[in-house]
């Protein structure tokens, strides 16, 4: 049996549950939870803000632990490998994604808390493809928020192709914005904090930001007129678009990875004359992942956390939902 934390329903309290599992599928292994980090999309499909939770739902897709069991087709992974799971748990294997590395493209992927129990449990299980071995050296307490905010940040630096020449700027400074500043400044770019909290100012400094600049002040953004190689945009709210598209260089890009939850209104015409491009994407595919961990490692990039004992896991979804964690959450075992 697996010892879980799960919901029954929108804006319940997470709640003890016991599962079988099952027999253990051929190309899975199964994982002995260390750590699972307390994303805001649990929060999301907790409360199932997007329409796609079933209950009872048990959250958690940034999970650290062990290898406890191997399927018998598994051959890479072996009992006692560290490991991390991210937001999939499992790919087709036979679409063109899949075949080119590219399995976060994968549109039959599995992800960990959508139709299945995910790691605010003692045990997880997932397919050897999504499951990724972790490097010597990492910070087991604070490396599963790296498996979605991380990812998601580092993702685009890689599809980009961002050069470390590059300058570059970050929209918010919070659970993915303060690992995208670390990753940008270990790249090279010369980077830039947008913030409308002077309060993180000097916190994002710390963090890599050679620049700040005032989102609410139209002064500051026409100051950075043409500036910018690539923004990345981490939150999730209506902002001035066009303001910060005029900061944007030809050629520029404005990226988002925090979900907008509105249609973002953007004039073609504003565009045209610099070329400038729009886009977003999601997690990256485990082959990314590895690189990213990799790069982590060798330029100490950690997430920020607070810890949380497993029992006080409806503490830390609290904290979460009152935007008071500093800056990602994470659930020991």
């Amino acid at each position: 049996m697996i010892r879980s934390l799960a919901v029954d329903g929108p804006n319940k309290p997470l709640k003890p549950m016991e599962f079988d599992p099952g027999v253990l599928p051929d190309n899975q292994v199964e994982i002995e939870v260390q750590y699972c980090g307390v994303c805001h999309s649990d929060l999301s499909m907790m409360d199932n803000e997007w329409g796609a939770s079933r209950y009872p739902l048990v959250p958690g897709h940034e999970v650290v632990g062990k290898v406890v069991k191997t399927g018998s087709m598994v051959r890479s992974l072996q009992a006692g490998d560290s490991v991390g799971l991210g937001w999939h748990s499992d790919y087709c294997e036979q679409c063109t994604y899949c075949h080119s590395g590219e399995h976060n493209l994968c549109s039959a992927s599995q992800p960990t808390i959508i139709g299945r129990h995910g790691g605010f449990a003692d045990r997880v299980r997932a397919s050897e493809t999504a499951v990724v071995p972790l490097p010597p050296g990492i910070d087991l307490k604070s490396a599963g928020p790296l498996f979605c905010g991380g990812i998601t940040v580092y993702n685009p630096i890689v599809q980009f192709q961002i050069k470390p020449t590059d300058k570059v700027a970050v929209i918010g400074i919070g659970g993915l914005g303060h690992l995208a500043l670390q990753f940008l400044s270990a790249w090279g770019c010369d980077v830039t904090a947008f913030s409308s909290n002077p309060d993180k100012a000097e916190q994002a400094k710390a963090l890599g930001a050679s620049h700040i600049l005032d989102s609410t002040d139209i002064k500051q953004l026409d100051s950075a007129r043409d500036k910018f190689d690539f923004i990345i945009c981490t939150v999730n709210v209506e902002l001035n678009w066009t303001g910060y598209l005029n900061t944007l260089a030809p050629k520029g890009r404005l990226h988002f990875v925090g979900v907008i939850p509105t249609p973002i209104a953007i004039s073609v015409g504003s565009m045209l004359g610099k070329q400038l491009q729009i886009s977003a994407s999601p997690v990256g595919s485990p082959a990314t992942i590895s690189e990213m961990l990799n790069f982590a490692v060798r330029h100490d990039i950690k997430p920020m956390v607070e810890v949380f004992p497993f029992d006080q896991a409806n503490a830390a979804i609290e904290k979460l939902r009152a935007g008071r964690v500093r800056y990602r959450a994470v659930l020991e075992l």
